[in-house]
């Protein structure tokens, strides 16, 4: 049961930027974001003072979409291929190499810190060591051509709260649940409702899974995209999200936002302290979807004044961190109020 208050819920502070920004990660407890976008660049904002400065610490050679924060380091990566290590002490970049074969679209550290996962459209998961760079690991499994013979891309990937799991999701709706300690495959799950191909008109395909999350319990998992599009030249689909319970290889769950709430869910991310998720995307809009994984109901739903790509909450479960078409801003969540004490004689 959520204790925010939805109607205070208010936007408290933005930046514009000139740039789309792509990816977002938050230092937690500081207000710290890191933001990487359309100018490849990787670029610090410290969003508590009261007039936010960006400092840049890398810059990629074209699209910069995925980044990941360990304490020591962040991590980005994009269209170029490459994963760059920036230390924090003092903006060095002490490592940059060529990690996938094709464009890295997501990159996310394990909640321990050690453990970073890149996934590409080389349609390949690779887990490397967060401290020296070294590859530990790859995940093979998905397809690299989708079922009509065109490339399909692997968009996203995500730990489960204890870092015992990871899951991939791709552009034809297939997600994969992995053991982090082996590599072994534990699930196979399907979630084409999110994936629409026209033989038609275009003969083109759009949608897929564009972001996964665990429940913080690891039980099931959500994958977010948007339903069957009519159109496939415009996000004309209301977002949705599939709800499984992944062990037993079941939706459970089937959430899709109000018709003017269109495009991507971007990016699923659940409270710290009460156990609602907030989906975040958008299409020509944006939108914040709040809901309950355990009964897959929609707890609330608003509008962001930007297509969101990445969002983060804070470590009290307050504050909403968010990027997307030229800006990144915060949100701040009310509570509900607690029950007055009863009175005495």
């Amino acid at each position: 049961m959520a204790s925010f208050e939805p109607s205070q819920f208010k936007l408290t502070k933005q930046v514009n930027r000139p740039e789309i920004l792509l990816g977002l990660v938050l230092a937690p407890e500081s207000g710290r974001v890191f933001c990487v976008g359309s100018d490849g660049q990787v670029t610090s904002f410290n969003l508590a003072a009261e007039k936010p400065e960006p400092t840049i610490l890398a810059t990629h050679e074209s699209y910069a979409t995925g980044v990941a924060w360990t304490g020591e380091f962040v991590v980005s990566g994009g269209y170029d291929r490459k994963l760059i290590w920036t230390r924090l002490a003092d903006g060095k970049q002490v490592r940059s190499f060529e990690a996938h074969q094709r464009w890295i679209r997501q990159v996310v550290a394990s909640p321990d810190r050690k453990t970073i996962a890149s996934v590409g459209d080389d349609m390949v998961c690779r887990l490397w060591n967060a401290g020296d760079g070294k590859l530990l690991r790859e995940l093979r499994g998905h397809e690299p051509v989708t079922p009509h013979h065109f490339p399909s891309m692997l968009y996203a990937c995500c730990f489960s709260s204890d870092g015992k799991l990871l899951a991939t999701a791709d552009r034809v709706g297939c997600v994969m649940v992995w053991e982090v300690a082996s590599g072994k495959r534990l699930k196979t799950l399907d979630a084409s409702g999110l994936y629409t191909w026209d033989p038609n008109q275009r003969r083109h395909s759009i949608g897929g899974v564009r972001s996964v999350a665990f429940t913080p319990d690891g039980s099931r998992l959500l994958a977010g995209g948007s339903g069957k599009i009519g159109n496939i030249d415009h996000l004309d689909a209301p977002a949705r999200i599939e709800i499984f319970d992944w062990q037993q290889g079941e939706r459970t769950h089937e959430i899709a936002a109000d018709a003017k709430f269109k495009g991507l869910v971007e990016k699923i991310v659940f409270s710290p302290r009460d156990g609602w998720f907030v989906a975040a995307g958008g299409g020509n809009g944006g939108f914040f979807l709040f809901g309950d994984a355990a009964s897959g109901k929609l707890l609330y739903q608003d509008a962001a004044p930007t297509h969101v790509h990445a969002a983060a909450i804070s470590a009290s479960g307050d504050e909403i961190f968010a990027a997307g078409h030229n800006r990144v801003a915060v949100w701040r969540l009310g509570s509900k109020a607690a029950p007055a004490a009863p009175k005495t004689a």
